[in-house]
C-alpha cells in the first residue's frame, strides 16, 4: 500500500440545500474506519447552497471540505465528478465512500472510472485487514444468500454502503473540526 494516500472521506448529500440525513449515517462508518485505520475522517459537500455545515463535525467529521457555486444546485453527474476527482488527486483519500441512493449510485462508478480504480457497490459491513490496513468491503451476493468479502488493491478504494445500515453517530455540538471552502 503506498503511503501517500491517506484518510476516509465520504460523499454528503444535499437536497434542497440541506444535508441529507443519509449524510450522517455515512460520517457513522467513516468514523469507524477513520479510528481503526488512525485516520482523518472528512466530508466533502458540493452544493450551490449549503446550511449548517458545523453539523457534519457534530456528527463525527474532522473536517469538511465544501465547494459552493451556482453550478451544483442541481446534480449534474459530470461537474460533481470532475469536482471530486481532482480533490481526489489532491488530498489522495484512502478511501471514499458513498451511500447507495440515486446520487451515490450514479456519482461514485463515474468517479471510480476518472480516478482509475474500483468501487464495491452496496456494502452492508466493512473490515479493516490487520496486515495491510486495506479496506474489506463486505455486500451480500449470489442472490444474497453469501456475503461476499472484496478487496480493492488499487487506491483510493471506493464502495457505496446500503441506507439504513448503520444508525449516526450521536450529535455532539462541542465537537471541533475544520471547514475548509474549496474552488
Amino acid at each position: 500500500m503506498s503511503q501517500e494516500y491517506k484518510g476516509v472521506w465520504t460523499i454528503t448529500e444535499i437536497t434542497n440545500c440541506e444535508i441529507n440525513p443519509v449524510s450522517y449515517e455515512l460520517l457513522s462508518w467513516g468514523k469507524e474506519l477513520s479510528e481503526k485505520l488512525d485516520v482523518e475522517l472528512s466530508t466533502i459537500v458540493l452544493s450551490n447552497q449549503v446550511k449548517n455545515l458545523e453539523r457534519l463535525i457534530h456528527y463525527g467529521a474532522d473536517c469538511v471540505y465544501y465547494v459552493e457555486n451556482e453550478k451544483l444546485e442541481h446534480f449534474y453527474p459530470d461537474i460533481y465528478t470532475n469536482i471530486i476527482k481532482n480533490m481526489a488527486e489532491e488530498l489522495k483519500p484512502e478511501i471514499i465512500i458513498a451511500s447507495a441512493t440515486t446520487f451515490g449510485r450514479t456519482l461514485m462508478p463515474m468517479l471510480a472510472a476518472k480516478i482509475g480504480t474500483g468501487l464495491t457497490a452496496d456494502c452492508t459491513d466493512f473490515e479493516i485487514e490487520e496486515k495491510t490496513n486495506s479496506l474489506i468491503q463486505i455486500r451480500p451476493a449470489i442472490g444474497g444468500n453469501v456475503m461476499a468479502k472484496i478487496k480493492t488493491i488499487t487506491r483510493p478504494q471506493m464502495a457505496t454502503v446500503r441506507p439504513k445500515s448503520k444508525k449516526p453517530l450521536p450529535e455532539n455540538e462541542s465537537r471541533k473540526g475544520k471547514i475548509i471552502k474549496k474552488e
